[in-house]
């Protein structure tokens, strides 16, 4: 059995082991104990010495004289002409109140390094409401997607963003400081603590946001058993926070997942509204686009970014009983590319004598929804005599070039299929063919018969194994990052640029300095978006940046759900598309002045929305969008060329 001895310090321990509170009580106590202690003695030194003449007789007299030389050592100075016994108990009280209140001071000083630190660690709660919640860790990818979202919140009233990851927040918040330091008007939060922890989930104030991004801790080049682990760690996210918050029908989360399987699981058992994003098969689907409209990449840079313009759903009941076609005139900026019904049905480039129905929504591609503005009258008329030629783009059997592989490499010959003619041909060269490689080519060659695939194993990086392939000859060349697992981005698009470099040699051996006389289009991927100009200065006219494309996607559909099912209708070969076709295709006679308004009626007649335009002379210049211009003034008049193309939304390429 324990002794009082024992208990007694047992629970005073427990007492001490609760931290600066219990241990300021105790000072206090020790410092009460003192004061009466100290108090004590003068009185009985007044008693013995029976100086009354010196100082007023009384106990509470003693204890404010004791309190004021504890606290202020200076008020000793009231003993000096005292007897010695009066000197000796200020000193004691001078000394107990400087250890006392030196012991104070420490305790108030380690108890704020303290809170600092917790607060540092970020497990404080977030005190914020209808902000943008980012679930996980990118250090490339996060940086966009916040560009995005302050651009995007530009015009909003104390817009926050909160992110929250299982990473030191000292470590995200020096990072993000270091590399997106402007922030404008947007407040910028990091917790840290892992995403699928209820606990941490409201810390963040998942029950106040307004939408969740939730990314992946695997990238496209990532092998199957990471993707598989950040597919469970994003699902289970997912549940947690469907556990963490009461509303969740209100909630727009969007999630990136690889596997097909585990995206039809948890949009099937979610239940809010989910997006979920595979990065890989986007990207492929918008390289090849890319591949067959040079200068599309330019657009989609700036439909995605909301930095430029941006598709919109816009309502207005005053438009009703107009046709789809009269109604692109009445918007003084924007150009209207389909129809939300009121049932929930969304259809791109409708038949253009559809009558738009007062409860329907449009979707606009416009600079920034408060610009969108409907008008009664028509702010524009194009010319009353157009016509176009009775012509077509015909296809033909194709060449590809395929420089690496990765996951991509498949969904892309698959998308080629659709596009190309039977004869035509993709030739695969990669410095090291895995078996999976290997069963890839061998799986495509099975299933397709438009095309047919070879793979070289060889070293791209060596000029004699590219110039053998010929590539000056080949319509379209596809250089593929090949990032292995743990890859470093910029080992990656190192090795990029000298392939272009290399390509570029070759170019100017066989076609000389006349760029335009080049039959090849050349399309590369880049890891890391910064390398942009260097992949520009290599002669490249169309580029994709993986992280940024993504990264725009994930945070626009965060601020417009319905968004993604406008780019799933955009981003397969089924439906409508956006392709940049000649001025051939429109006009007979070249050169022609025309302005917007009869560019878009132009391509009304081949049963097209036009959306903007791009002229050759500015392909190669950076300060003028590589020439691509969207949504300009529909009375704003240009010269074309034949070089020059319009920017349209079709049913095909032809």
């Amino acid at each position: 059995m324990a002794t009082f001895k024992e208990r007694t310090r047992y629970r005073f321990d427990n007492f001490m082991a609760k931290g600066g509170k219990s241990i300021f009580i105790s000072l206090f106590v020790v410092f009460l104990l003192g004061l009466l202690f100290v108090a004590s003695i003068r009185l009985g030194i007044f008693g013995v010495a029976q100086g009354g003449d010196e100082r007023e007789s009384g106990f509470f007299n003693h204890i404010y004289i004791t309190f004021l030389q504890m606290t202020d050592p200076g008020n000793m100075a009231q003993d000096i002409k005292s007897t010695a016994g009066y000197k000796i108990a200020a000193i004691l009280a001078g000394a107990v109140g400087v250890v006392i209140f030196s012991m104070l001071i420490g305790l108030i000083t380690t108890s704020l390094d303290l809170k600092l630190a917790a607060l540092r660690k970020g497990h404080s709660r977030v005190i914020e409401n209808k902000h943008t919640l980012i679930l996980g860790w990118n250090d490339q990818r996060i940086v966009e997607i916040l560009r995005e979202l302050v651009m995007a919140n530009e015009s909003e009233d104390n817009p926050s963003v909160v992110i929250l990851a299982d990473k030191d927040k000292e470590e995200m918040d020096e990072y993000l400081a270091l590399i997106s330091p402007d922030t404008e008007n947007t407040r910028v939060i990091t917790r840290s603590g892992s995403p699928s922890s209820i606990a941490n989930l409201k810390i963040a104030a998942v029950d106040k946001c307004r939408s969740v991004i939730v990314l992946g801790t695997a990238t496209d080049a990532s092998s199957a058993d990471d993707k598989a682990t950040s597919d469970a760690r994003v699902i289970k996210t997912i549940m947690a926070i469907t556990s963490a918050r009461e509303e969740a029908d209100e909630l727009n989360v969007v999630a990136e997942i690889f596997d097909d399987q585990r995206r039809d699981i948890i949009q099937d058992n979610c239940p809010f509204k989910i997006s979920v994003v595979d990065s890989a098969d986007i990207l492929a689907k918008i390289m090849v686009q890319t591949s067959r409209s040079v200068g599309l990449s330019t657009v989609y840079s700036e439909l995605l970014s909301f930095d430029g313009c941006e598709m919109y759903f816009h309502g207005d009941p005053t438009w009703g009983g107009r046709t789809f076609e009269e109604l692109s005139y009445h918007f003084p900026d924007g150009v209207p590319m389909g129809i939300r019904t009121s049932d929930d049905e969304i259809i791109l480039r409708p038949d253009s004598d559809r009558v738009v129905m007062a409860d329907d929504e449009i979707l606009i591609v416009a600079d920034d929804d408060s610009t969108i503005e409907f008008k009664k009258k028509p702010v524009a008329a194009p010319t009353g005599s157009l016509s176009i030629p009775q012509k077509r783009l015909e296809q033909r059997v194709e060449q590809e070039l395929f420089i690496g592989w990765n996951p991509k490499g498949k969904i892309m010959v698959s998308e080629y299929a659709e596009y190309v003619t039977a004869g035509s041909k993709i030739d695969v060269i990669t410095s090291e063919v895995t078996p999976e490689t290997r069963a890839d080519i061998e799986e495509l060659n099975a299933e397709i018969d438009t095309l047919e695939l070879r793979l070289i194993e060889a070293n791209p990086l060596l000029v004699e194994n590219l110039a053998a392939l010929h590539p000056e000859t080949r319509d379209n060349i596809i250089l593929l990052s090949e990032a292995g697992k743990n890859a470093d981005p910029e080992e990656v698009d190192s090795r990029t640029v000298m392939i272009l470099l290399q390509l570029r040699r070759i170019f100017r051996d066989t076609t000389g300095k006349d760029e335009a006389s080049r039959k090849s289009q050349l399309i590369t991927e880049v890891m890391d978006s910064s390398n942009q100009a260097l992949v520009s200065s290599a002669g490249v006219k169309d580029f994709i940046i993986s992280d940024r494309f993504i990264s725009m996607l994930l945070a626009q559909m965060s601020e417009e759900a319905e968004i993604k099912r406008v780019y799933d209708d955009l981003f397969q070969e089924d439906g409508s598309e956006i392709y940049l076709k000649p001025l051939s295709l429109y006009q007979e006679n070249l050169p022609v002045d025309l302005s917007f308004a009869d560019c878009m009626a132009l391509a009304q007649l081949r049963d097209e929305i036009c959306i903007g335009i791009k002229l050759y002379a500015d392909e190669g210049d950076h300060s003028r969008n590589y020439g691509v211009t969207l949504i300009p003034e529909k009375n704003e008049r240009f010269t074309f060329g034949p070089h020059d193309c319009l920017v349209v939304l079709a049913e095909d390429e032809t």
